[in-house]
C-alpha cells in the first residue's frame, strides 16, 4: 500500500511534500520534504512555531492566521479534492495538520 501524501502548494509553486507517520486525535503527523519554494513561507511557519513555544497564544494565532492567508492548499497525491482549510505545524522535518 503506497503512503498517503499531500503536496502543499501555492498556486503553481511547490512549498514540500507531507507523507503521512500517524494520526493523532485529529491531526495527521507527516514527514515534511521542503520543495525550493518552501523558504519563502518558512518565517510564517518559524513565527507561528516560536509563539506557541514561548505561550504568546496571541502572537500564535495571528500567526496561523498569515498562514491561512498565504494562499496555500493541500493537494492529496491520490487524486482528491484539494484541502483549503486547514491548521498546519511545520518544524524542521515534522509537519502536522488538521483540516
Amino acid at each position: 500500500m503506497m503512503a498517503q501524501r499531500w503536496q502543499l502548494r501555492r498556486g503553481d509553486a511547490l512549498i514540500g511534500t507531507l507523507t503521512l507517520e500517524g494520526v493523532d486525535m485529529f491531526w495527521a503527523d507527516c514527514r515534511f520534504e521542503p520543495a525550493s519554494a518552501w523558504e519563502t513561507v518558512r518565517p510564517l511557519f518559524d513565527a507561528s512555531r516560536d509563539a506557541w513555544r514561548r505561550g504568546d497564544e496571541g502572537g500564535a494565532l495571528a500567526a496561523d492566521e498569515a498562514i491561512h492567508e498565504a494562499g496555500l492548499v493541500l493537494v492529496p497525491g491520490d487524486g482528491g479534492a484539494p484541502i483549503t482549510d486547514f491548521l498546519l505545524r511545520v518544524s524542521g522535518e515534522s509537519a502536522r495538520f488538521r483540516s
